[in-house]
C-alpha cells in the first residue's frame, strides 16, 4: 500500500541545505523555529533561531519571516499555491555572524549566493596574470580577471545588506518626504519630530503622551508614492533616523516587489509603476554602520 509523503520544506543557510517536515495546518511559528533550530544546531552553534534570522522567497522577492503576522502571510501564500508547486524555501542566517568570504565554500542555494560562481582555478589564473605582467613590464597593470564582474556583484550584494531602501513620497499635506521602505515593520509610522513639525500631533504634546507609553494610532492618512495615493493607518514612532517608515501594510496594499540582487529595483505591482529608490547606509558619528532593525 502506497504511503503519502510527508510535507517538507527546504531550508538553506550560507553553508548548507536541509529539509524539515512541515505542516501549515498543525505547526505554529514557534514550532517552525524550533524545528529549524534543532536541525541546524551545529551550524547555529546551539543558538535558537529567532526574529531576523529567517527569510523566504516568494514571487521573485525575498520576504522576512519575523513574527506571527509574517507567518500567517507565509501560510496563506502556501495555501494559494497550485497543486504540485513547491513550497517556498526558507533562508536562515544569524545576522550577527559574517557571511563566508569568497574563497571559502558558499551554499549556492542560499539567496545571497544564487548565480554567484564558486572560486575556480585561482592558482592557474594567478600564474597567468604574473606571466603577462612580466612580459609587459608593468607589474601592477594586469588584465582583469574574467570573474571580476561577478565577484564585484557578489561583493556589492553582500554589503547592501547593511543598507536600507528609501523612496520619496507624500504623506498627508507634506510632500517630498524621504521614506524608509521596510517590510520588517508592520504598519506605517511617522517620527515624533516630523509629527510635531507638520501638525500631525499637538504642538504642546508632553512626555507621557502620543507614543511614549507605546505606539499610538494617530488616524488614517493618505500616502502618495509615484502617481498613486493610498490611505493607511499611521502610528507615531520614536524612530529618529527617518521621518516616515512604510511597513508591510503599505507594501501589501501596493503589492511592492523588490529584487534580491538589485536592492534599488522597486516596483508597485498594483499599477506596474517602477519607483525611484535610493539605498542608504546609516553611520554614526564614529563612522560605524547603524543597523535599522
Amino acid at each position: 500500500m502506497a504511503t503519502t509523503a510527508p510535507p517538507v520544506i527546504d531550508v538553506h543557510t550560507p553553508l548548507s541545505s536541509f529539509a524539515i517536515v512541515f505542516s501549515n495546518t498543525d505547526d505554529t511559528f514557534q514550532i517552525l523555529l524550533d524545528k529549524i533550530s534543532k536541525k541546524g544546531h551545529t551550524e547555529f552553534k546551539g543558538r535558537r533561531v529567532k526574529a531576523g534570522w529567517v527569510k523566504y522567497s516568494w514571487n521573485k522577492a525575498i520576504w522576512n519571516l519575523d513574527d506571527d503576522s509574517d507567518y500567517t502571510i507565509f501560510v496563506w501564500r502556501q495555501k494559494s499555491l497550485a497543486p504540485g508547486e513547491p513550497i517556498p524555501a526558507l533562508h536562515v542566517r544569524n545576522p550577527e555572524e559574517p557571511l563566508p568570504p569568497p574563497h571559502e565554500y558558499r551554499n549556492p542555494a542560499y539567496y545571497v549566493f544564487k548565480n554567484s560562481p564558486q572560486p575556480r582555478r585561482t592558482r592557474s589564473l594567478s600564474r597567468t596574470r604574473t606571466q603577462k605582467s612580466i612580459r609587459s613590464g608593468k607589474s601592477n597593470k594586469t588584465l582583469p580577471s574574467p570573474e571580476s564582474p561577478d565577484l564585484k556583484k557578489d561583493f556589492e550584494r553582500f554589503h547592501s545588506e547593511n543598507g536600507v531602501r528609501t523612496i520619496m513620497g507624500t504623506i498627508g499635506p507634506v510632500g517630498k518626504v524621504r521614506m524608509l521602505l521596510r517590510n520588517g515593520y508592520r504598519h506605517v509610522y511617522i517620527s515624533r519630530k516630523f509629527a510635531l513639525k507638520h501638525g500631525f500631533i499637538p504642538a504642546d504634546a508632553t512626555p507621557g503622551h502620543y507614543g511614549y507609553g507605546g505606539l499610538v494610532n494617530i488616524g488614517n492618512w493618505p500616502v502618495t508614492v509615484g502617481q498613486t495615493k493610498t490611505t493607511h493607518t499611521v502610528y507615531l514612532s520614536e524612530e529618529s533616523h527617518f521621518d516616515v517608515v512604510l511597513g508591510r501594510s503599505f507594501m501589501e496594499k501596493r503589492q511592492v516587489k523588490t529584487d534580491p540582487v538589485d536592492p534599488t529595483d522597486v516596483r508597485c505591482m498594483d499599477t506596474g509603476e517602477k519607483i525611484d529608490c535610493e539605498l542608504v547606509i546609516l553611520k554614526d558619528g564614529k563612522g560605524q554602520i547603524v543597523t535599522v532593525t
